[in-house]
């Protein structure tokens, strides 16, 4: 019979978030893979683990997956944990998930801590919708197409961010996004956690006087839809209302359900369409 690959959440910085499940699945399988053994030994020397450890990171992570996968056919389980939090958040875990999927082995996961998540449920802004990015790419053009894309965006973003890349990541985010409300976490389940809530050029002015430390997570507000709605309909207000019929008549659009689109597009009647069409041709 084939093994199986347990993805299994370890503590994002309290020790005591651990689950007695992930403590008796380390235990019990054959072999624990781990994003750097260095500190992963920390954790398991705590917790009196023995189970035999291998290295899988960002830089092996294809050739050392089919390694494992060659494992599991021949019936190891094995582990797989990150430095902290849940695997495949972020991390390399992913492609040995889908390569185990992709080889029939079977694949479960062990709830526990996700950075994200912890940051959400304290940022006290909208957490029923968001969309998580981890960290924004160091590539300027991948970076600026990323940060574009996320300046409609309506659900509550998360980003994580270095201590040393903070400030030029929250003026990029003022830039492309405006003042937006922002909570920045950080050391989240240590003993100096904090969460600031504020704006973005709160947090700029702040981090202005202050040295950034710790690993930050920043939960940034989405943009609201009545923010849209306001700037979509300033658009439409800068065309003339000639242009603006014009623009749906050349998509073959009838004159009379173009005036219908044009009114909804303004947020005025129909009739008030028609009356100032008649106004200009006057």
């Amino acid at each position: 019979m084939p093994g199986k690959l347990y993805l299994c959440a370890t503590p994002i910085g309290n020790l005591e978030d651990i689950t007695l499940r992930v403590l008796r699945v380390l235990k019990e399988v054959d072999l624990i893979a781990a994003e750097d053994t260095r500190n992963s030994i920390k954790l398991l020397n705590h917790f009196d683990i023995k189970t035999p450890m291998t290295s899988y990171h960002e830089y092996n992570k294809i050739e050392k997956a089919y390694q494992l996968v060659e494992k599991m056919q021949q019936g190891q389980n094995i582990a797989l944990i990150t430095d902290a939090g849940t695997p495949g958040i972020s991390d390399p875990g992913e492609d040995l998930v889908r390569i185990c999927q992709e080889s029939g082995i079977g694949v479960t996961s062990l709830p526990g801590a996700a950075a994200c998540i912890t940051a959400l449920t304290m940022s006290g802004l909208p957490a029923r919708r968001f969309a998580f990015e981890a960290f924004l790419p160091r590539e300027k053009k991948e970076r600026e197409r990323i940060l574009a894309s996320l300046k409609n965006e309506t659900r509550t973003i998360i980003l994580y961010e270095a201590p040393h890349h903070l400030r030029k990541t929250l003026e990029e985010l003022y830039e492309t996004l405006g003042d937006r409300g922002i909570a920045l976490c950080r050391e989240l389940t240590k003993k100096y956690e904090t969460v600031f809530p504020t704006y973005i050029s709160g947090a700029m002015a702040y981090y202005e006087k202050e040295e950034p430390r710790g690993e930050f997570v920043l939960v940034i507000q989405g943009k609201s839809f009545q923010e849209i709605q306001k700037e979509q309909q300033e658009s439409w207000e800068s065309l003339t209302l000639e242009e603006h019929m014009a623009h749906y008549e050349n998509q073959d659009i009838s004159r009379k359900e173009a005036m219908k689109l044009v009114a909804k597009d303004r947020g005025i009647s129909k009739r008030e369409v028609y009356g100032k069409l008649l106004e200009h041709l006057q």
